[in-house]
Protein backbone atom coordinates (compact mmCIF):
# COMPACT_ATOMS: atom_id res chain seq x y z
CA UNK A 1 0.00 0.00 0.00
CA UNK A 2 1.25 3.50 -0.88
CA UNK A 3 0.26 5.64 2.09
CA UNK A 4 0.75 9.07 0.52
CA UNK A 5 0.78 8.87 -3.33
CA UNK A 6 0.88 12.69 -3.61
CA UNK A 7 4.46 12.72 -2.36
CA UNK A 8 5.66 9.12 -2.63
CA UNK A 9 4.90 9.12 -6.38
CA UNK A 10 5.80 12.76 -7.10
CA UNK A 11 7.72 13.54 -10.30
CA UNK A 12 11.35 14.59 -9.86
CA UNK A 13 10.92 18.17 -11.13
CA UNK A 14 8.06 18.89 -8.74
CA UNK A 15 9.97 17.23 -5.90
CA UNK A 16 13.05 19.39 -6.43
CA UNK A 17 10.93 22.56 -6.53
CA UNK A 18 9.33 21.51 -3.23
CA UNK A 19 12.71 20.66 -1.70
CA UNK A 20 14.17 24.04 -2.66
CA UNK A 21 11.24 25.98 -1.17
CA UNK A 22 11.46 24.00 2.04
CA UNK A 23 15.26 24.25 2.19
CA UNK A 24 15.08 28.06 1.87
CA UNK A 25 12.48 28.24 4.63
CA UNK A 26 14.52 25.95 6.91
CA UNK A 27 17.75 27.90 6.42
CA UNK A 28 15.99 31.19 7.20
CA UNK A 29 14.30 29.57 10.23
CA UNK A 30 17.53 28.31 11.83
CA UNK A 31 19.50 31.45 10.96
CA UNK A 32 16.98 33.54 12.91
CA UNK A 33 16.48 31.15 15.81
CA UNK A 34 19.58 28.98 16.44
CA UNK A 35 22.74 30.81 17.46
CA UNK A 36 25.07 27.94 16.55
CA UNK A 37 23.89 27.85 12.94
CA UNK A 38 23.93 31.62 12.58
CA UNK A 39 27.51 31.83 13.86
CA UNK A 40 28.70 29.01 11.61
CA UNK A 41 26.98 30.50 8.55
CA UNK A 42 28.46 33.92 9.23
CA UNK A 43 31.92 32.37 9.54
CA UNK A 44 31.40 30.95 6.02
CA UNK A 45 29.98 34.23 4.71
CA UNK A 46 26.58 32.66 3.93
CA UNK A 47 23.17 34.24 4.41
CA UNK A 48 19.73 32.67 3.84
CA UNK A 49 19.28 34.73 0.66
CA UNK A 50 22.31 32.95 -0.83
CA UNK A 51 20.40 29.63 -1.08
CA UNK A 52 19.03 29.83 -4.62
CA UNK A 53 19.35 26.19 -5.73
CA UNK A 54 19.57 22.75 -4.15
CA UNK A 55 23.29 22.69 -4.95
CA UNK A 56 23.69 25.69 -2.64
CA UNK A 57 23.18 23.33 0.30
CA UNK A 58 26.93 22.69 -0.05
CA UNK A 59 27.55 26.28 1.06
CA UNK A 60 26.06 25.50 4.46
CA UNK A 61 28.09 24.21 7.42
CA UNK A 62 28.21 20.56 8.44
CA UNK A 63 27.21 19.56 11.95
CA UNK A 64 27.65 16.29 13.81
CA UNK A 65 27.11 14.88 17.28
CA UNK A 66 29.86 17.04 18.76
CA UNK A 67 27.85 20.21 18.03
CA UNK A 68 24.76 18.69 19.64
CA UNK A 69 26.72 17.72 22.75
CA UNK A 70 28.46 21.11 22.96
CA UNK A 71 25.08 22.86 22.99
CA UNK A 72 23.48 20.43 25.49
CA UNK A 73 20.66 20.39 26.36
CA UNK A 74 18.59 22.95 24.43
CA UNK A 75 21.12 25.04 22.50
CA UNK A 76 20.05 23.67 19.08
CA UNK A 77 16.31 24.10 19.66
CA UNK A 78 14.61 26.54 17.28
CA UNK A 79 11.55 26.95 19.52
CA UNK A 80 11.19 27.96 23.17
CA UNK A 81 10.40 25.10 25.54
CA UNK A 82 6.79 26.21 26.00
CA UNK A 83 6.27 25.36 22.30
CA UNK A 84 8.02 21.97 22.56
CA UNK A 85 5.59 19.13 23.34
CA UNK A 86 8.04 16.22 23.46
CA UNK A 87 11.71 15.65 24.34
CA UNK A 88 13.71 12.53 23.48
CA UNK A 89 17.39 11.78 23.91
CA UNK A 90 20.11 9.27 23.16
CA UNK A 91 21.36 6.94 25.89
CA UNK A 92 24.35 9.14 26.71
CA UNK A 93 26.55 6.09 27.33
CA UNK A 94 29.63 7.95 26.04
CA UNK A 95 28.96 11.26 27.81
CA UNK A 96 26.12 13.76 27.78
CA UNK A 97 23.11 12.52 25.80
CA UNK A 98 21.91 14.18 22.62
CA UNK A 99 18.62 15.92 23.36
CA UNK A 100 16.03 16.48 20.64
CA UNK A 101 12.68 18.28 20.73
CA UNK A 102 9.39 18.10 18.84
CA UNK A 103 6.67 20.65 18.29
CA UNK A 104 3.04 19.60 17.85
CA UNK A 105 3.59 19.91 14.10
CA UNK A 106 6.74 17.76 14.31
CA UNK A 107 4.83 14.99 16.10
CA UNK A 108 2.19 15.08 13.37
CA UNK A 109 4.86 14.91 10.64
CA UNK A 110 6.68 12.10 12.45
CA UNK A 111 3.47 10.06 12.67
CA UNK A 112 2.89 10.53 8.94
CA UNK A 113 6.44 9.45 8.12
CA UNK A 114 6.30 6.29 10.22
CA UNK A 115 2.85 5.48 8.83
CA UNK A 116 4.46 5.73 5.40
CA UNK A 117 7.25 3.34 6.42
CA UNK A 118 4.87 0.85 8.04
CA UNK A 119 2.49 0.88 5.07
CA UNK A 120 5.41 0.47 2.68
CA UNK A 121 6.54 -2.60 4.62
CA UNK A 122 3.05 -4.08 4.35
CA UNK A 123 1.23 -3.17 7.59
CA UNK A 124 -2.55 -3.08 7.10
CA UNK A 125 -5.45 -1.71 9.12
CA UNK A 126 -6.41 -5.28 10.09
CA UNK A 127 -3.01 -6.11 11.63
CA UNK A 128 -2.15 -6.66 15.30
CA UNK A 129 1.30 -5.14 15.74
CA UNK A 130 3.48 -6.27 18.65
CA UNK A 131 6.00 -3.60 19.65
CA UNK A 132 9.24 -4.98 21.12
CA UNK A 133 11.12 -1.66 21.15
CA UNK A 134 11.91 0.21 24.36
CA UNK A 135 9.49 2.96 25.37
CA UNK A 136 11.12 5.93 27.07
CA UNK A 137 13.69 8.45 25.84
CA UNK A 138 14.56 6.21 22.85
CA UNK A 139 12.72 7.38 19.71
CA UNK A 140 12.23 3.93 18.14
CA UNK A 141 9.21 2.70 20.06
CA UNK A 142 7.26 5.94 20.16
CA UNK A 143 7.84 6.84 16.52
CA UNK A 144 6.59 3.56 15.09
CA UNK A 145 3.77 3.41 17.65
CA UNK A 146 2.05 6.55 16.41
CA UNK A 147 2.58 5.74 12.75
CA UNK A 148 1.01 2.31 13.14
CA UNK A 149 -1.93 3.81 15.02
CA UNK A 150 -2.37 6.34 12.21
CA UNK A 151 -2.73 3.50 9.72
CA UNK A 152 -5.50 2.15 11.94
CA UNK A 153 -3.78 -1.10 12.91
CA UNK A 154 -4.03 -2.39 16.49
CA UNK A 155 -0.79 -1.94 18.43
CA UNK A 156 0.33 -4.05 21.39
CA UNK A 157 2.87 -1.84 23.27
CA UNK A 158 4.73 -4.73 24.91
CA UNK A 159 8.08 -2.91 25.10
CA UNK A 160 11.52 -4.50 25.24
CA UNK A 161 12.63 -7.54 27.24
CA UNK A 162 10.39 -10.03 29.08
CA UNK A 163 10.75 -12.53 26.26
CA UNK A 164 8.45 -15.12 27.83
CA UNK A 165 5.66 -12.54 27.89
CA UNK A 166 6.30 -11.66 24.24
CA UNK A 167 5.98 -15.32 23.26
CA UNK A 168 2.79 -15.65 25.30
CA UNK A 169 1.29 -12.57 23.61
CA UNK A 170 2.17 -13.86 20.16
CA UNK A 171 0.29 -17.06 20.90
CA UNK A 172 -2.66 -15.67 22.89
CA UNK A 173 -3.26 -12.34 21.12
CA UNK A 174 -2.65 -13.54 17.57
CA UNK A 175 -0.03 -10.88 16.70
CA UNK A 176 0.53 -10.56 12.95
CA UNK A 177 3.40 -8.02 12.88
CA UNK A 178 6.55 -7.75 15.03
CA UNK A 179 8.51 -4.49 15.47
CA UNK A 180 11.99 -4.94 17.00
CA UNK A 181 15.70 -5.01 16.31
CA UNK A 182 16.68 -7.95 14.06
CA UNK A 183 18.83 -9.30 16.87
CA UNK A 184 15.88 -9.47 19.21
CA UNK A 185 13.75 -11.19 16.58
CA UNK A 186 16.39 -13.92 16.37
CA UNK A 187 16.53 -14.14 20.15
CA UNK A 188 12.75 -14.52 20.29
CA UNK A 189 13.00 -17.30 17.73
CA UNK A 190 15.67 -19.11 19.74
CA UNK A 191 13.73 -18.79 23.00
CA UNK A 192 10.58 -19.94 21.28
CA UNK A 193 12.36 -23.04 20.02
CA UNK A 194 13.72 -23.75 23.49
CA UNK A 195 10.21 -23.41 24.97
CA UNK A 196 8.71 -25.71 22.36
CA UNK A 197 6.68 -22.96 20.67
CA UNK A 198 6.08 -23.54 16.96
CA UNK A 199 6.46 -19.93 15.85
CA UNK A 200 5.84 -20.77 12.20
CA UNK A 201 2.33 -21.94 13.09
CA UNK A 202 1.36 -18.56 14.59
CA UNK A 203 -0.49 -15.77 12.68
CA UNK A 204 2.72 -13.68 12.63
CA UNK A 205 3.42 -12.72 9.00
CA UNK A 206 5.60 -9.58 8.90
CA UNK A 207 8.55 -8.00 10.71
CA UNK A 208 9.62 -4.33 10.77
CA UNK A 209 13.22 -4.25 11.91
CA UNK A 210 15.44 -1.26 12.69
CA UNK A 211 17.88 0.13 15.23
CA UNK A 212 20.82 -1.84 13.80
CA UNK A 213 21.91 -3.31 10.44
CA UNK A 214 20.04 -6.40 9.28
CA UNK A 215 22.39 -8.58 7.26
CA UNK A 216 21.22 -10.91 4.53
CA UNK A 217 21.91 -13.96 6.67
CA UNK A 218 20.05 -12.50 9.65
CA UNK A 219 17.08 -11.74 7.41
CA UNK A 220 17.01 -15.27 5.98
CA UNK A 221 17.26 -16.84 9.43
CA UNK A 222 14.52 -14.59 10.87
CA UNK A 223 12.24 -15.38 7.94
CA UNK A 224 12.96 -19.10 8.22
CA UNK A 225 12.53 -19.39 11.99
CA UNK A 226 9.52 -17.08 12.36
CA UNK A 227 7.85 -17.80 9.05
CA UNK A 228 7.52 -14.09 8.20
CA UNK A 229 8.69 -11.53 5.65
CA UNK A 230 11.38 -9.31 7.19
CA UNK A 231 11.70 -5.63 6.22
CA UNK A 232 14.32 -3.01 7.03
CA UNK A 233 13.91 0.69 7.84
CA UNK A 234 16.19 3.59 8.73
CA UNK A 235 16.08 6.55 11.07
CA UNK A 236 18.07 8.36 13.73
CA UNK A 237 17.02 10.45 16.71
CA UNK A 238 19.02 13.50 15.66
CA UNK A 239 17.00 13.79 12.46
CA UNK A 240 13.55 12.61 13.60
CA UNK A 241 13.78 8.96 14.71
CA UNK A 242 12.33 6.11 12.61
CA UNK A 243 10.57 7.31 9.47
CA UNK A 244 13.49 8.66 7.45
CA UNK A 245 13.47 5.73 5.00
CA UNK A 246 11.82 2.34 4.69
CA UNK A 247 11.72 -0.72 2.50
CA UNK A 248 8.82 -1.58 0.18
CA UNK A 249 7.70 -5.03 -0.91
CA UNK A 250 10.30 -5.04 -3.72
CA UNK A 251 13.12 -5.15 -1.10
CA UNK A 252 15.53 -3.22 -3.34
CA UNK A 253 16.54 -0.48 -0.90
CA UNK A 254 14.77 1.89 1.47
CA UNK A 255 12.68 4.71 0.01
CA UNK A 256 13.77 8.09 1.38
CA UNK A 257 11.18 10.65 2.51
CA UNK A 258 12.70 13.17 0.10
CA UNK A 259 9.86 15.63 0.60
CA UNK A 260 11.01 16.01 4.23
CA UNK A 261 14.78 15.39 4.01
CA UNK A 262 17.54 16.41 1.61
CA UNK A 263 20.18 13.69 1.30
CA UNK A 264 23.81 14.00 0.25
CA UNK A 265 26.45 11.28 0.00
CA UNK A 266 30.01 12.54 0.47
CA UNK A 267 33.54 11.19 0.59
CA UNK A 268 34.26 11.37 4.35
CA UNK A 269 37.94 12.07 3.67
CA UNK A 270 37.42 15.06 1.34
CA UNK A 271 33.83 16.16 2.18
CA UNK A 272 33.14 16.24 -1.56
CA UNK A 273 30.08 14.55 -3.12
CA UNK A 274 30.61 11.09 -4.58
CA UNK A 275 29.27 10.01 -7.97
CA UNK A 276 25.64 8.80 -8.08
CA UNK A 277 25.39 5.22 -6.86
CA UNK A 278 28.78 5.25 -5.14
CA UNK A 279 29.17 4.61 -1.44
CA UNK A 280 29.99 7.41 0.95
CA UNK A 281 28.88 9.08 4.18
CA UNK A 282 25.21 10.01 4.38
CA UNK A 283 24.50 13.68 5.20
CA UNK A 284 20.93 14.79 5.95
CA UNK A 285 19.26 18.20 6.02
CA UNK A 286 15.73 18.34 7.45
CA UNK A 287 13.21 20.32 5.40
CA UNK A 288 10.13 20.46 7.64
CA UNK A 289 11.32 20.17 11.25
CA UNK A 290 10.25 23.05 13.51
CA UNK A 291 11.66 22.48 17.01
CA UNK A 292 14.93 20.74 16.11
CA UNK A 293 15.90 21.24 12.47
CA UNK A 294 19.31 20.03 11.27
CA UNK A 295 21.52 21.37 8.47
CA UNK A 296 23.91 18.95 6.78
CA UNK A 297 23.97 16.49 9.67
CA UNK A 298 26.82 14.00 9.26
CA UNK A 299 25.32 10.65 10.16
CA UNK A 300 28.64 8.74 9.81
CA UNK A 301 26.58 6.00 8.12
CA UNK A 302 28.04 4.54 4.93
CA UNK A 303 25.54 3.94 2.12
CA UNK A 304 24.70 4.77 -1.50
CA UNK A 305 21.64 6.35 -3.13
CA UNK A 306 19.73 4.56 -5.89
CA UNK A 307 17.52 6.72 -8.13
CA UNK A 308 16.51 3.99 -10.59
CA UNK A 309 12.76 3.31 -10.96
CA UNK A 310 11.16 0.95 -8.43
CA UNK A 311 8.50 -1.54 -9.49
CA UNK A 312 6.32 -0.54 -6.50
CA UNK A 313 5.46 2.75 -8.25
CA UNK A 314 7.16 5.06 -5.74
CA UNK A 315 9.40 7.66 -7.37
CA UNK A 316 11.39 8.55 -4.24
CA UNK A 317 15.06 7.57 -4.27
CA UNK A 318 16.31 4.68 -2.14
CA UNK A 319 19.29 4.15 0.11
CA UNK A 320 21.06 0.85 0.41
CA UNK A 321 21.00 -0.78 3.84
CA UNK A 322 23.63 0.77 6.11
CA UNK A 323 26.30 -1.81 6.88
CA UNK A 324 29.14 0.35 8.21
CA UNK A 325 29.89 3.69 9.85
CA UNK A 326 32.88 5.97 9.47
CA UNK A 327 33.27 6.00 13.25
CA UNK A 328 33.20 2.21 13.74
CA UNK A 329 36.42 1.71 11.82
CA UNK A 330 39.03 -0.20 13.82
CA UNK A 331 42.77 0.25 13.31
CA UNK A 332 44.56 -3.02 14.05
CA UNK A 333 48.32 -3.30 13.47
CA UNK A 334 48.02 -0.31 11.16
CA UNK A 335 45.26 -1.86 9.06
CA UNK A 336 41.80 -0.26 8.77
CA UNK A 337 38.99 -2.74 9.45
CA UNK A 338 35.20 -2.44 9.54
CA UNK A 339 33.11 -5.03 11.43
CA UNK A 340 30.96 -5.39 8.31
CA UNK A 341 34.00 -6.83 6.47
CA UNK A 342 34.22 -9.61 9.06
CA UNK A 343 30.46 -10.10 8.80
CA UNK A 344 30.55 -10.45 5.02
CA UNK A 345 33.13 -13.24 5.24
CA UNK A 346 31.46 -15.15 8.08
CA UNK A 347 27.95 -15.04 6.71
CA UNK A 348 29.03 -16.67 3.45
CA UNK A 349 30.37 -19.75 5.26
CA UNK A 350 27.90 -22.59 5.71
CA UNK A 351 27.42 -23.68 9.30
CA UNK A 352 28.05 -20.28 10.91
CA UNK A 353 25.16 -18.62 12.77
CA UNK A 354 24.49 -14.84 12.54
CA UNK A 355 26.14 -14.12 15.91
CA UNK A 356 29.77 -13.12 16.30
CA UNK A 357 32.03 -11.03 18.51
CA UNK A 358 35.27 -9.29 17.50
CA UNK A 359 37.65 -9.07 20.46
CA UNK A 360 40.73 -6.84 20.23
CA UNK A 361 43.37 -6.92 22.94
CA UNK A 362 47.01 -5.91 23.26
CA UNK A 363 49.47 -8.69 24.08
CA UNK A 364 53.20 -8.11 24.31
CA UNK A 365 52.66 -4.62 22.83
CA UNK A 366 50.96 -6.10 19.76
CA UNK A 367 47.30 -5.96 18.76
CA UNK A 368 45.62 -9.35 19.06
CA UNK A 369 42.51 -9.96 16.93
CA UNK A 370 40.10 -12.72 17.92
CA UNK A 371 36.78 -13.49 16.23
CA UNK A 372 34.34 -15.61 18.21
CA UNK A 373 31.67 -17.25 16.10
CA UNK A 374 28.68 -19.40 16.88
CA UNK A 375 28.35 -22.50 14.73
CA UNK A 376 25.46 -24.84 14.08
CA UNK A 377 25.17 -27.99 16.19
CA UNK A 378 25.85 -30.26 13.21
CA UNK A 379 29.21 -28.54 12.57
CA UNK A 380 30.58 -29.71 15.91
CA UNK A 381 32.49 -32.94 15.48
CA UNK A 382 33.94 -35.55 17.81
CA UNK A 383 36.92 -35.68 15.48
CA UNK A 384 39.26 -32.91 16.58
CA UNK A 385 40.99 -32.77 13.19
CA UNK A 386 37.70 -31.81 11.50
CA UNK A 387 37.10 -28.97 13.96
CA UNK A 388 40.65 -27.69 13.59
CA UNK A 389 40.35 -27.80 9.80
CA UNK A 390 37.07 -25.81 9.88
CA UNK A 391 38.60 -23.27 12.27
CA UNK A 392 41.68 -22.88 10.07
CA UNK A 393 39.55 -22.51 6.96
CA UNK A 394 37.57 -19.65 8.53
CA UNK A 395 40.77 -17.95 9.73
CA UNK A 396 42.32 -18.23 6.26
CA UNK A 397 39.27 -16.70 4.58
CA UNK A 398 39.25 -13.81 7.05
CA UNK A 399 42.97 -13.19 6.57
CA UNK A 400 42.66 -13.19 2.77
CA UNK A 401 40.03 -10.42 2.94
CA UNK A 402 41.28 -8.40 5.91
CA UNK A 403 45.01 -8.75 5.37
CA UNK A 404 45.36 -9.56 9.07
CA UNK A 405 46.11 -12.72 10.98
CA UNK A 406 42.96 -13.64 12.92
CA UNK A 407 42.48 -16.04 15.82
CA UNK A 408 39.13 -17.80 15.37
CA UNK A 409 37.27 -19.28 18.35
CA UNK A 410 34.30 -21.57 17.73
CA UNK A 411 31.53 -21.45 20.34
CA UNK A 412 28.24 -23.26 20.76
CA UNK A 413 24.86 -21.76 19.77
CA UNK A 414 23.55 -19.31 22.38
CA UNK A 415 27.02 -18.53 23.80
CA UNK A 416 27.31 -14.95 22.52
CA UNK A 417 25.17 -12.50 24.50
CA UNK A 418 21.78 -11.45 23.09
CA UNK A 419 20.03 -8.20 23.97
CA UNK A 420 16.67 -6.63 23.30
CA UNK A 421 18.46 -3.60 21.82
CA UNK A 422 21.36 -3.24 19.43
CA UNK A 423 23.79 -6.13 19.21
CA UNK A 424 27.35 -5.54 20.34
CA UNK A 425 29.79 -6.96 17.82
CA UNK A 426 33.07 -5.41 19.02
CA UNK A 427 34.87 -5.69 22.35
CA UNK A 428 38.00 -3.53 22.35
CA UNK A 429 40.12 -4.23 25.43
CA UNK A 430 43.08 -2.06 24.42
CA UNK A 431 41.99 0.76 26.75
Amino acid sequence: MIWCPEYECIDRESLEELQLRRLQMTVAWVYERVGHYRERMEELGVRPRDIRSLDDVRRLPFIDKSALRDTYPYGMFALPLDEVVRIHSSSGTTGKPIVVGYSRGDINTWSELTARVAASAGVKRTDLVQMAFLYGMFTGGWGMHYGIERIGATIIPAGSGQTERHLMMMQDFGSTVLVSTPSYALYLAEQGEAAGVDLRSLPLRLGLFGGEPCTGLMRREIEGKLGIRATDNYGLSEVVGPGVAGECECACGQHIAEDHFLFEVIDPATDEPVAPGEQGELVITSLTKEAFPVLRYRTHDITAIDTSPCECGRTLARIKSVRARTDDMLIIRGVNLFPSQVEDVLFNIEGIRPHYLIVIDRKKNMDDLEVRIEIEEDVFSDIMANMVAFQRSVADRLQSVLGLRVRVTLVEPGTIERTAGKSKHVLDLRG
